[in-house]
Order: C-alpha cells, then structure tokens, then sequence
C-alpha cells in the first residue's frame, strides 16, 4: 500500500543577487548531508518544489526562489517510547484492539509529533504483542484518522491480522461512517461526492479534488442528512475508498467545508447573517469545538481469526455533543423570536 503522506526535510530562499545555477548543484552545495543524487530522485517522484510548482533536477534557479525537498519519511528515524497514556479501549482480544480516539491526539509519530501519540500509548499498553517487538512508526496500525478527528480505530497485535484487515481496508470491504457537521444546507437528503484526491499542487500539507481524474486517486463518498440547522448541517458519511483527508476535501468540494476545519476554509463564517450577534455565537461554537467537527462514528470489518461480523458504534465526544446542542439551541431561539415577531 502506498504511503501518501511526504515530509519537509529541506527550505531554502534563494538569495536576491544569486547567478543561475542547476538546481540540484545549489542544494548540494548549501546542505552539506544532500547530494545531487538526491534530489534528482526526489525531483523524478514530484517531491521537488519552486514556488509551490514541480521542477526537474536541471532547473535553474533564480533570486529570490522558494525551494521546498521533500521525501516520504519522517525527517529522522524515531524510536517509539512507550508512554502511559490514558485510552479509550472499546473492544479487545488477542488479536486486535479497538479504540475511541480522543480528539487532539495525533496517530503515529511523525515529523513534529514523536511522543504522546496513540502508538506511544499503545507500546506501552501492548509492549507483549508481537508487532510492538519491533521499533517500528506504525506496528499494528492499518488505517488512521487526523489529529482532529475523533473516533474509532482498529490495531491489529500480530502480523497475521495486520494483514488481513490491511487486505480488507485496501479492498473496500470494511465498514466505516462519520459524523461531520458542515457548512450550509443541503437540497437532497442523501448524495455522493465523486472526485480523484491528491495533493494539493500549490501546497503539499492539504489535499486537493482533481474532477477531471487527471491526478490523484478516486474517492467516493457518499453523505445523508441527519440534522439541520439552517446554516449548518449534521451528515453521516459513508466512505467507498480511504483516502487522506477524504471526507475534509470531498466537502469543501462540494460547497460545504467542515465547521471550524482551518485547512479547508471552515474557520470562518460561511453562512448565516451579518449580526454581531451572531458572528460572536459562531465564535462561541469556535471555542467549543477547536478543530474540524468530524467523528469516526462506526466501523465494520470481518475477524481476521474467528471470521465472525464485528461492527461498533461509538458516542460524539462531548465537544461536538455540545455544540450541536448549542445549535439546537440556537435554532429554537429564532424560530421563537420569529414567532414573536
């Protein structure tokens, strides 16, 4: 299975009386552990950027030229150190384990991110299975959700199992919906949302609808309505495929960036009145709820072992609890003043 995350490993700004120069000759000279050899690799897998924009090994570079290298590991080799972290444990046995993930919890250790990760957590907690042997980034783990996101993961405890619910994963089969609210209202009650993902061209963090299929990978989602509140609405979204960030961008594709998601645009008041009064509810929401509202909700997939049906179901933490309740809340104060009125 492809990795579909890369890491900054190297930023330059070319300095403002800088002559012409190849490229991969500049960053040789100016770091010291980088060969030309690397980066013309890294150019050839479109890991190599000037101003936001894929360039070759032979490009020349001029003043004032951002330089971003990337690669597809962690900038540094990490040894994963158990940590006694608290966990939400909803299921286990032998072979696997399922878990509620808390909301600000990063997944794995990544550039940035080498401790207080679940898989810390998780090297403690599961330091006599086999897969937690080994200094690996991500022993057991085969899918993830984003640091922001809450909800339900499975981890498998042996080699065995971790493959097989990494066949099922990468076969569809698995069963997994989400509860995410969003911005603005829906015509239908149910729909999918169709559209290759891939990185986003002009910034390499998020991701990116490409309609015309002419780079990424397909992603299908399809999303039905739960709850409306005239200028938000509560979905539930099925996904067919598991790409990075899928329901995030499938959303903001669509029209409807999740509440509060800095990275798509949902951060800022997209719908509703110009009222101070309100601007100062939708920040109150802000607070509440401090990250894009998405919650792995549900989650479905065959025993490797016992080839038994497993499904769970989980509760919306209490951030998102809350601020439905104050959109409910909120709705009601409006139909009543309507009312009034």
């Amino acid at each position: 299975m492809i990795n579909e995350e890369i890491f900054e490993h190297f930023r330059i700004t070319v300095d403002g009386g800088q002559s012409p120069m190849r490229i991969d000759a500049f960053l040789s000279l100016k770091f010291e552990n980088l060969s030309r050899t690397q980066v013309e690799k890294a150019a050839k897998v479109d890991y190599l950027f000037v101003n936001g924009k894929n360039v070759k090994a032979n490009y020349k570079i001029k003043p004032n030229d951002e330089i971003i290298l990337y690669y597809d590991k962690p900038k540094t080799d990490y040894s994963i150190k158990p940590e006694e972290i608290p966990l939400n444990i909803v299921y286990e046995d032998n072979e696997l384990i399922i878990i509620n993930k808390e909301p600000g919890m990063v997944v794995h250790p990544s550039y940035g991110h080498n401790k207080g990760t679940l898989v810390n957590a998780l090297a403690s907690k599961l330091k006599d299975s086999e897969l937690f042997q080994k200094d690996k980034i991500r022993p057991g783990l085969v899918h993830r959700i984003d640091k922001d996101t809450s909800g339900l993961l499975v981890i498998a405890k042996t080699e065995f199992t971790k493959n097989k619910l990494a066949e099922q994963f990468y076969h569809h089969s698995t069963k997994r919906s989400y509860n995410a609210l969003v911005w603005g209202d829906f015509e239908t009650d149910e729909g999918t949302i169709t559209g290759h993902i891939g990185r986003n061209p002009k910034d390499r963090k998020v991701m990116y609808v490409f309609p015309d299929g002419s780079q990424g990978k397909p992603a299908v989602t399809h999303y039905k309505v739960l709850e409306r509140f005239t200028y938000v609405t509560l979905v539930e979204c099925r996904l067919e495929t598991g790409r990075t960030h899928q329901i995030r961008v499938h959303m903001q594709y669509n029209g409807h960036p999740l509440f509060n998601d800095a990275d798509y645009g949902g951060n800022r008041v997209l719908k509703g009145t110009t009222f101070t009064k309100y601007k100062q509810f939708i920040q109150n929401c802000f607070e509440i709820i401090p990250r894009q509202a998405l919650h792995a909700k549900s989650l479905g997939f065959v025993h490797p072992v016992t080839k038994k049906e497993m499904f769970f179901d989980s509760e919306l933490p209490d951030d998102f609890t809350k601020v439905l309740e104050k959109w409910r809340n909120y709705l009601s104060n409006r139909e009543l003043e309507n009312y009034l009125d």
